[in-house]
């Protein structure tokens, strides 16, 4: 394989996008698994004020560059595949990777408009306790909004990493129903997401058990979704 022919290219495209899904997948996974149980703990609570200000910030760059990176350079495949390759898009190939890349894309928006401007906020108010101020009003207010945003997104992974990884081993033969697939995923994606940033919030993300099972019933219900409509 030549480094700098198109095959070349679709490869360093994947290692780039694989270094930044890991980063940023596991970060996430270590603020909702770890370090927010670890908050509600005493221990945890006396800690808090010093791991807000000294290791979330250096998380947080990690976390929303990786996120960052790993939305173009996963955008840049599709756009490849479809553009230079020609795959078409009612594909089994491109249905599958653009079912994950959109989830991608959500949890994306959710980590640069959501989580990380409350974020700063509440590392700002940290920081101006610690410098004897006080707390700003604000923060206290966003974060749980923020909390529930990082949790939709550990839900969203599930099914998101199920069809990267699915496109290259199911493929479905019809595209009669691909149509009519794209309508009811994108509908209960955008209502999910909805829910989560407008409405009351989705009570089983709350706890980490239920945000698990959450995601695996997103996952069951896109593919079983896209293996009944498309095998017409």
């Amino acid at each position: 394989m030549e480094l700098f022919s198109m095959e070349g290219v679709y490869f360093l495209l994947r290692w780039f996008h694989f270094l930044a899904g890991i980063t940023w997948i596991g970060i996430l996974y270590y603020f909702n698994f770890v370090q927010t149980p670890f908050f509600a703990t005493e221990l945890g609570g006396t800690a808090r004020g010093a791991m807000v200000r000294g290791l979330v910030p250096n998380a947080l760059w990690w976390f929303r560059w990786g996120a960052m990176f790993t939305f173009l350079t996963g955008w840049l495949i599709v756009l490849a595949k479809w553009g230079h390759d020609q795959t078409p898009l009612d594909s089994g190939y491109m249905t599958r990777i653009l079912t994950g890349g959109i989830l991608g894309t959500f949890m994306w928006f959710n980590v640069w408009f959501v989580i990380w401007p409350t974020q700063k906020l509440v590392i700002r108010s940290a920081e101006q306790v610690a410098g004897g101020g006080q707390a700003i009003p604000e923060a206290a207010a966003r974060a749980p909004r923020a909390g529930t945003a990082s949790r939709a997104n550990v839900m969203f992974s599930i099914p998101m990493l199920f069809f990267m990884g699915a496109a290259s081993h199911f493929a479905f033969t019809g595209t009669g129903g691909v149509t009519m697939y794209w309508i009811i995923a994108l509908a209960v994606i955008l209502a999910l997401e909805l829910i989560v940033l407008m409405g009351p919030g989705l009570k089983p993300l709350g706890t980490v058990s239920g945000t698990i099972h959450l995601g695996l019933g997103l996952t069951l219900v896109l593919f079983l979704a896209q293996e009944i409509l498309t095998s017409f």
